[in-house]
């Protein structure tokens, strides 16, 4: 059986997932396939690990932007597919390599079949971490193509092939990574008076913590804080002089998110008070909240519903972070899920996204932007 060409293509991207900024062979098999295309209507910057492609227009007075990530993640893969991935400890494990075949399949097309307005196709790393959405626009590798709008996609595993889910609003959260260190005395675990346990400091961090959601932000707001990993301690009869939390804030709106940060600040205060040891707060990579614009997102999900044979569903905003959301903060767009039904979920080493929602994708796309870039 002969493989729909822009699948094929995602199983050689699948093969290769790489790291925020380290996306090296992604970026050369990017421009590798790019140098195929006709040259007369294409122009290719590069930026970091990745690139922004601009498709001429035949008489463009605006410029529609249309956003693909491209890093994997730091995953074992245990699929078994025939081309699974060949970068061991790492996975195109949040659907990056089928973002990138679609947003491929949508730039052919439009080399090969010119609008009215110029196209920009961003080829975005980094987006699981630290950050390339808002550094690339801080950098100049847009000048002189700065869109009207963008547009971006992510895939969703509950929902099946066909299906567009999205929202106007709030569509993803604010997200914060959070890492505290914490420095106390080591010692022997006969003789606790002699230490300053950072286990038990740990310990009692990690409860204080959940008070902040529920004491300090509005019931009718929402926040999450997860710890999700703590390290401390060598062997079991050595009380510990350091330990490690590790964990991640999402809140629904970026005062919360503010509240929420001096809130946990202020208790790892108290604890570096409390148990006279040294503490240090991490906040990591910080990732705005994904605002769709009404009024083009609800011209789309009319498109979507009366001129493609696709269907579309007004979902919930998700606790989900996304640096697309630096994009949409200057530029009035969108970010919508596609259907791709797996069994297995986003960021799980045995995720199995439906190969046919590819197709679905850039059809769906192409009919959209036919429809927005021609007069």
């Amino acid at each position: 059986m002969t493989l729909h060409p822009f699948v094929e293509i995602r199983r050689e991207l699948h093969q290769i997932p790489e790291l925020g900024f380290q996306e090296f062979k992604t970026q050369k098999y990017l421009l590798d396939y790019l140098n195929t295309l006709p040259k007369e209507r294409i122009e290719i910057r590069t930026w970091e690990t990745g690139l922004v492609v601009r498709v001429k227009g035949s008489s463009a007075n605006k410029t529609i932007a249309y956003r693909t990530d491209i890093d994997g993640l730091p995953i074992s893969e245990e699929t078994e597919l025939p081309f699974h991935s060949q970068h061991p400890g790492n996975m195109h494990a949040c659907g990056h390599d089928f973002h990138m075949s679609i947003a491929l399949g949508v730039l052919t097309h439009f080399v090969e079949n010119q609008i009215d307005d110029h196209l920009v196709f961003i080829f975005q790393p980094a987006e699981e971490g630290p950050g390339g959405a808002e550094p690339m626009l801080n950098s100049n590798v847009l000048d002189g193509w700065e869109p009207d709008m963008i547009m971006a996609l992510h895939i969703a595993p509950e929902y099946p092939v066909g299906t567009i889910a999205v929202k106007p609003g709030l569509l993803f959260a604010n997200t914060s990574e959070l890492f505290i260190d914490l420095k106390g005395k080591g010692g022997h675990a006969a003789y606790p008076h002699q230490t300053i346990d950072m286990v038990l400091a740990a310990c009692t961090l990690v409860t204080q913590l959940q008070s902040v959601v529920s004491r300090n932000v509005d019931p009718l707001d929402s926040a999450v804080i997860t710890i999700g990993k703590i390290a401390g301690g060598t062997v079991q009869n050595i009380i510990a002089e350091r330990a490690r939390l590790e964990g991640t804030i999402r809140t629904l709106s970026a005062e919360s998110m503010e509240k929420v940060q001096a809130r946990v600040q202020a208790i790892v205060n108290g604890i570096e008070v409390g148990f006279q040891c040294q503490a240090k707060v991490d906040f990591g990579a910080m990732y705005y909240q994904v605002y769709n614009h009404h009024e083009l997102t609800l011209e789309f999900m009319d498109f979507v519903a009366n001129h493609t044979d696709m269907k579309v569903v007004e979902c919930k905003e998700a606790m989900t972070g996304e640096d697309f959301g630096y994009m949409l903060k200057d530029i009035p767009g969108f970010m919508f899920w596609l259907g791709v039904e797996s069994e297995y979920g986003l960021h799980h080493s045995k995720l199995l996204p439906n190969e046919k929602a590819i197709e679905e994708g850039i059809a769906g796309i192409i009919n959209y932007i036919n429809f927005k870039g021609n007069r």
